[in-house]
């Protein structure tokens, strides 16, 4: 979504199409419900190069966020990152970004935006009048062969789409910290960019399936000869995972959090009867994905921070009974960040899949 278009703002990513300027560095801001994620990245001829990056605690308030409490954060971020521009990426979670598979008119995405925008019910079977739309057209669809039916070309197009008060809100907030909205990203698609970058083998020529355990809710995206095929999101996370650790053990939330990165033995049990329903609901997109395709997922690969625990990764593999292993989204960059956040890198790379997949959109 470019934020400085102000009749129709654009909701964009690698996968949606590039930006209509092609940036040297960014600022990534990826909005999670507990804690917000960033990435400065600077792109050099066809590499990239890590410059700094930043977990904050997202901020807290019992009604909406003002644009006010969310521009200090966003302020605050970029100031953590040691960034001097003003431009900034920001990617919204599933509760404030749609993602939906459609066939459309081969038209030019401007009409195929205004159509959406007149008319998603009919093709995305829902009714989204205060919403803003995105479309990228990721082929043509087989014609019809029957008589008589029409021989107008449809396009296999990937919609993402926002409310408006959604852009309002984050646009405003932006303006408050004294910075520019240049692009709205959705986080379902931001795995499958940094994973592009970081398997490139696995990513064109497998079907792999890539899964993102979230605070609240987790996300799968399968791919097939490099396009993101299926995405669904499961309303299970970490928090529940850890609000079940803390229960089981008689521990504080705190504590149960700590404790489950590195989970002994003792409670490993009750670990495992907290992932099979999350493993259930994954497992059930994977069918779904095999039955309609007739393809097979040959490897799962999962991030967020869960995706720390080995006990987590190989529990899932247990209840998906395909291959499972966490991956790193920055093991293609130069990593050039201040010496003082070298240590914690490594443990917290997993988490920044997705803010790094919204730097490759913009880059």
């Amino acid at each position: 979504m470019s934020a400085n278009t102000k009749d129709e703002p654009r909701i964009l990513s690698s996968l949606l199409g590039p930006g209509t300027s092609r940036r040297t560095s960014v600022v990534s801001i990826d909005l999670g419900q507990r804690t917000t994620k960033a990435v400065y990245v600077q792109r050099k001829t066809e590499s990239f190069e890590l410059l700094h990056y930043a977990l904050k605690d997202a901020p807290i308030s019992e009604k909406a966020l003002s644009p006010e409490v969310l521009g200090d954060h966003l302020k605050a971020i970029v100031e953590a990152v040691q960034y001097r521009g003003r431009r900034i990426a920001v990617v919204i979670g599933v509760s404030d970004a749609l993602l939906r598979h459609a066939e459309l008119p081969f038209v030019p995405v401007a009409d195929m935006r205004l159509m959406l925008k007149y008319n998603s019910k009919n093709y995305l079977q829902q009714e989204l009048s205060e919403h803003v739309f995105d479309c990228h057209t990721l082929g043509v669809s087989q014609p019809t062969n029957e008589p008589g039916a029409k021989t107008t070309a449809k396009a296999r197009v990937l919609v993402g789409a926002t409310k408006k008060q959604t852009l309002g809100l984050l646009q405003d907030a932006a303006r408050h910290a004294g910075l520019i909205l240049d692009q709205i990203i959705p986080s379902l698609v931001c795995p499958a960019n940094a994973f592009e970058y970081a398997m490139p083998e696995a990513f064109s020529k497998e079907v792999v399936a890539l899964i993102d355990v979230g605070f609240k809710s987790s996300t799968i995206g399968i791919l097939l000869n490099g396009e993101l095929a299926l995405s669904r999101v499961v309303a299970l996370g970490a928090d529940k995972l850890t609000a079940g650790l803390a229960e089981a053990m008689g521990v504080s939330y705190a504590e149960a959090e700590g404790i489950k990165v590195g989970l002994p033995e003792e409670v490993q049990g009750a670990m495992q009867g907290l992932i099979m329903p999350l493993g259930r609901e994954l497992r059930a997109s994977i069918d779904f994905f095999e039955h309609q395709q007739d393809k097979t997922v040959s490897q799962i690969f999962v991030s967020g921070g869960s995706a720390r625990s080995q006990f987590i990764v190989d529990s899932l593999q247990s209840e998906l009974m395909v291959p499972a292993k966490s991956w790193n989204p920055l093991s293609f960059m130069k990593i050039s960040v201040p010496p003082q956040k070298l240590a914690d890198l490594e443990q917290s790379a997993s988490q920044l899949s997705v803010a790094t997949g919204g730097a490759l959109a913009v880059l």
